[in-house]
């Protein structure tokens, strides 16, 4: 029988000129694949979190980027660059806190230029053909990048733990594997008998929507809790480890992930208990030197007072409070997991040593 992890969350189809994607905002109640195929279908893809998690993302705006210049007639090299920027801006203003998004738009200039030599050798057909091998190249590193991620994570797992995680960094915020649930499905494929706690995740409960939905589907031993039970369930001992992903490291080791990770994380350090950030290295931004500097999303209203709800369940006109993420501290982080290995404080050497 089929499973939501036999589908791919994000492909390119060439032949359709479009991108295909899980609209995942219709989970878990419906498994559908929509095709985005303008510049305006690919924004709103991004901001409306039908796709969404930082890795896949990037590959998003790979395809994307590669997509809205595929049959330009640009005629020079100066002209092609000039839309390719336009539309890389456009694209890349759908979401500013995860980083993946900027660093695939840029990776994908930065080949264009060295393909051309500077505009030295600007082949158009050539010129789009390099950017669609880019765009598939992003997406098969990420897949690649979650496996290394999810092989030094398992080396922090023991059979019988009980794992917690908060939002979704699973196969459906990548291509494969996820970052924070990759060491949690290796683990499941060499048979240990683990348990995994999803926090339920508000307000868009990726948490009970996707993670839980995803993990339950493979097979594994999985249980949902509310945002503000984790304290109780970490001080029970059932815990023995957390597990998170993340949309923007600092060059200091402070992560942006999903609002209500860090309240998580002040709490296992209560407790004693492990707290892991798994992080492609095309996540930590040595450009941003702390978590103060990193850009937090601040969405609707809506999505706190009335989504999910059949009645709107605050007063009309009662003011609210809703980033997208918040920022957990250095001091609270065990370890950021890469694929490169395990870093370790202090974060500002071991980043810094990491990208030398």
């Amino acid at each position: 029988m089929k499973t939501i992890l036999d589908y791919e969350t994000v492909a390119l189809r060439d032949e359709l000129d479009a991108i295909e994607i899980i609209d995942q905002t219709l989970l878990p109640g419906t498994i559908k694949t929509i095709l985005l195929k303008t510049g305006e279908e690919i924004w709103n893809a991004i901001y409306l979190l039908q796709v969404r998690g930082a890795p896949a993302i990037g590959v998003t705006a790979g395809f994307g980027l590669y997509l809205l210049v595929k049959h330009s007639d640009a005629p020079t090299y100066e002209a092609f660059m000039e839309e390719l920027r336009q539309k890389s801006d456009y694209l890349n203003s759908s979401r500013p806190t995860a980083v993946n998004l900027s660093w695939a738009l840029k990776r994908m200039e930065a080949h264009v230029t060295a393909f051309c030599d500077n505009g030295s050798s600007f082949d158009r057909e050539k010129v789009i053909s390099a950017m669609r091998e880019e765009s598939e190249k992003i997406k098969a590193e990420d897949i690649e990048v979650c496996r290394k991620i999810g092989e030094y994570g398992l080396s922090l797992i023991k059979d019988g733990d009980g794992l917690l995680t908060h939002c979704n960094a699973g196969q459906l915020a990548t291509c494969k594997y996820g970052t924070a649930t990759a060491p949690m499905y290796l683990a499941h494929e060499k048979g240990y008998n683990i348990k995994v706690y999803c926090d339920e995740t508000r307000p868009l409960l990726q948490g009970a929507r996707l993670t839980a939905f995803e993990l339950h589907s493979a097979g594994i031993d999985t249980t949902l809790l509310c945002d503000n039970m984790s304290a109780s369930l970490m001080k029970s001992g059932a815990i023995n480890a957390i597990f998170v992903g993340c949309d923007r490291v600092a060059a200091n080791g402070d992560a942006a992930n999903k609002i209500g990770t860090s309240v998580v994380a002040t709490v296992a350090k209560r407790y004693g208990i492990p707290f892991y950030v798994c992080a492609p290295t095309s996540t930590i931004d040595i450009n941003t030197p702390t978590g103060a500097d990193i850009n937090i999303e601040q969405r609707k209203p809506e999505e706190v007072t009335e989504m999910w709800y059949k009645e709107r369940m605050a007063p009309e006109g009662v003011k609210v409070y809703n980033p997208a993420f918040d920022v957990t501290d250095n001091e609270l982080i065990t370890g950021i997991i890469t694929e490169h290995g395990i870093l370790s404080a202090p974060y500002d050497e071991s980043i810094k040593k990491l990208f030398e």
